[in-house]
């Protein structure tokens, strides 16, 4: 994931900053609890693309 691009892309839900998930290939909010999927190294940036965190994924990140 090109750093510059992560540091212009926000959450089409919450306009909140993400954070790549490396080993899911996922750009992840937390304010929204919503992951997109990089298909193609493209970031899909859909909220009925996205998916829902896991309750002990929100925890993980928390800590």
């Amino acid at each position: 994931m090109d750093p510059k691009l992560l540091d212009i892309l926000v959450c089409p839900v919450s306009k909140a900053p993400l954070e790549w998930n490396k080993e899911k290939n996922e750009l992840i909010c937390r304010a929204s609890g919503l992951a997109y999927p990089i298909r193609d190294d493209i970031p899909v940036m859909l909220e009925s693309e996205a998916r829902t965190l896991t309750s002990e994924e929100r925890l993980k990140e928390s800590q």
